[in-house]
């Protein structure tokens, strides 16, 4: 199927992981990882709903849910995720059907990235799939206060663009991104139709 962007959009928006990378299958892996070094379990269920989401949340969140509170630090998760993704990051390829837009559309239209991703991870990612090259504007889970589902990250992305928000495309493979997307008052378009998600098995 030929993807292409919504007619009369003036300014494209894309989420990262999940969206420009297939890189939820190896977040999946190290989130696991490092979530068993400490004793407990995390499935692909529990990742989809907080696709998204900062990691530290993550973190927060699966120590919540297995009754770990005060015996385990969400940096200490969060530390040993990062380390497990770093080592299997060098496998992660772009996700085509989002990055051909990219191409097609770079230096025609605004362009940024709007993610939920750690700063240095994001663009490790975006260089290892070779679309760092297209994006001067790149907003991470550090550049903002509220994260997705709150439209932050995505109006930053518009504002650096001097585009009003009306006029963007967001491309979300996430429910929380896709609600930023249309709490933004943005144009939200879920790619998860566009690739066989399997990391979802």
């Amino acid at each position: 199927m030929d993807h292409d962007i919504t007619p009369g959009v003036k300014g494209l928006i894309f989420d990262l992981d999940g969206t420009l990378a297939n890189t939820m299958p190896y977040h999946f892996i190290a989130w696991r990882n490092a979530c068993l070094k400490f004793g407990i379990d995390m499935d692909t269920a529990f990742l989809q709903r907080h696709t998204g989401a900062p990691g530290w949340v993550i973190a927060e969140e699966v120590i919540k849910q297995n009754g770990m509170e005060g015996r385990i630090s969400p940096d200490d998760i969060m530390r040993v995720k990062l380390e497990e993704f770093y080592l299997i990051q060098h496998e992660v390829t772009p996700i085509e059907p989002v990055a051909r837009l990219v191409r097609k559309y770079h230096g025609l239209l605004p362009m940024a990235v709007g993610t939920g991703g750690h700063r240095e991870a994001v663009r490790k990612t975006l260089d290892i799939t070779g679309l760092l090259k297209y994006f001067d504007i790149i907003i991470t889970a550090n550049d903002v206060e509220h994260h997705k589902p709150h439209p932050e990250t995505f109006l930053k992305c518009a504002g650096l663009m001097g585009i009003e928000p009306r006029y963007c495309e967001v491309f979300e493979d996430g429910d929380l991104g896709i609600q930023a997307a249309t709490n933004a008052g943005m144009i939200a378009t879920d790619v998860r139709g566009w690739y066989k998600n399997e990391w979802l098995r």
